[in-house]
């Protein structure tokens, strides 16, 4: 007996070293993997400025963009977790270059799933009964399996309609949390060297926002008052927002109607294969339709609460029947102060009417330190206004590059930006690349104009009342 008693000390020995060891691991791949990808651009930087030819020097970029990309991906998806949503964030065509936008999009609807005797202990533990006792059939093979959780379709007992079942993967907050301050301190290194914009207040909004998706009671709080706001105030709320089933909720189970749908992602193929041509008339019309609805959606949540989804992910919309949307996930919602949103319901107007003085101001409002480093300041802030907040880019701009030197992000220094505001930039951006991916270049802040002057209007700083879309 003290044999096997001591084996088992032993065992559980080594698993709570290994488990110590971990971040550590985590730790070295990340650094290893970061510092060989910097690396590899600063000494091709050196390199290609010998080089005169435009085109040569074009072609050299294109190569070490796809030499970085698939290291990039390699280290996204050995690491997975959080280095997964980083993948989202980067892997947009108007943020990165388009080898790593291409390398990378695939890493988006895809980690790897926990067994489902590990989803099994995780969701009886926090309901308190047998998977049997709850469901009717639970499919075993999970629908899909992100960074955080993975869900599962399945049927209540008694009941006729399809559930999904979100189940959090046992262990994941602490691995992130390892991430995410591996990435804040690679932040602060870059802000001093290359990048002359406070990546840091990005990097702790993200370790505010994703700290709160661990919690899937918060979640279904935000589903909730979201889904009660669109539909009170639209006659036909703008996207589908599911129901929770309210006594099937906890801190790492969610329980949430069945919305039947498609992968944006996957419109084209869906239309090709109804016989619509992708590049007809007839498409080109249900995407902007698609569009509109979702970022006026976002425009009312903004703006008019205050209190949003902040992660409009491709994976996390579906267009269903007659092209309406639905919006899934709520892990990543923001609650906005009324000073912040409606300084930003100013920098709209400001970006709607091409007003760089108005832009100005609305800096100043939202906190929003810079320091120029060019002649033409107020014109420069308004373009970074554009490329930073609205899904329209600005003329001239195909893409953004903040490393390039004709970067508004080299002539004008973001030195402070308040960390509420990411939340913001990010869904402007995630929205950005659904309207370049779906070949509509489409200004938000134009939708949003009307609903902004009313913002303004009821908070009693516009005098004269807009008649806007509710």
């Amino acid at each position: 007996m003290s044999g096997i008693a001591s084996r088992f000390d032993f065992k559980e020995i080594q698993e709570k070293v290994s488990l110590h060891l971990r971040p550590w691991h985590r730790s070295f791949q990340f650094w290893v993997r970061a510092a060989d990808i910097y690396t590899g651009y600063k000494v091709f930087q050196v390199r290609v400025s010998f080089v005169k030819d435009v085109q040569k020097q074009h072609a050299m970029w294109e190569r070490q963009h796809e030499l970085a990309a698939d290291k990039i991906y390699a280290m996204c998806s050995d690491l997975g977790g959080f280095f997964l949503k980083v993948a989202q964030i980067i892997g947009k065509p108007d943020l990165a270059p388009a080898a790593w936008v291409k390398k990378l999009v695939t890493l988006c609807d895809q980690a790897p799933a926990t067994p489902f005797d590990g989803v099994q202990r995780v969701l009886e533990k926090e309901l308190g009964q047998s998977i049997s006792e709850i469901f009717e059939k639970f499919d075993v093979n999970p629908l899909g399996s992100a960074s955080i959780a993975q869900v599962h379709l399945a049927r209540l007992k008694g009941n006729k309609n399809d559930v999904v079942v979100k189940v959090q993967h046992p262990g994941i907050q602490e691995l992130m949390m390892t991430d995410i301050r591996n990435l804040q301190a690679f932040a602060l290194y870059m802000q001093k060297t290359d990048i002359k914009f406070d990546l840091y207040s990005v990097t702790k909004e993200m370790e505010t926002q994703i700290g709160y998706e661990f919690d899937f009671l918060r979640e279904a709080n935000a589903m909730e008052r979201i889904h009660h706001f669109l539909y009170e105030n639209n006659r036909k709320s703008p996207v589908l927002v599911p129901r929770v089933v309210r006594d099937l909720a906890s801190r790492r189970v969610l329980v949430m109607e069945y919305i039947d749908g498609i992968p944006i992602l996957k419109l084209g193929d869906e239309m090709a294969k109804r016989g619509i041509n992708p590049g007809g008339k007839m498409a080109a019309a249900a995407k902007q339709n698609i569009l509109k609805s979702l970022t006026l959606a976002y425009g009312q949540m903004i703006l008019k609460s205050g209190f949003f989804h902040a992660d409009p992910h491709p994976g996390n919309i579906l267009i269903c029947k007659g092209s309406e949307v639905a919006l899934l996930d709520y892990g990543q919602v923001k609650d906005l102060p009324d000073q912040l949103r409606l300084g930003y319901a100013n920098l709209v107007l400001a970006i709607a009417d091409n007003d760089p003085v108005k832009a100005m101001e609305s800096y100043r409002e939202l906190g929003i330190g810079t320091v120029s480093n060019c002649g033409n300041e107020q014109q420069e802030l308004l373009r970074l206004a554009q490329t930073m907040f609205d899904t329209k880019l600005p003329p001239g701009v195909v893409m953004l590059q903040p490393f390039s030197e004709d970067s508004s992000i080299k002539k004008i220094a973001v030195e402070s930006f308040p960390e509420e505001l990411f939340s913001i930039l990010r869904t402007v951006h995630l929205l950005r690349g659904l309207s370049v991916g779906l070949g509509i270049n489409f200004s938000c802040a134009e939708q949003w104009r009307p609903i902004a002057e009313g913002a303004l209007y009821n908070a009693g700083r516009l005098k004269e009342r807009v008649e806007y879309e509710s």
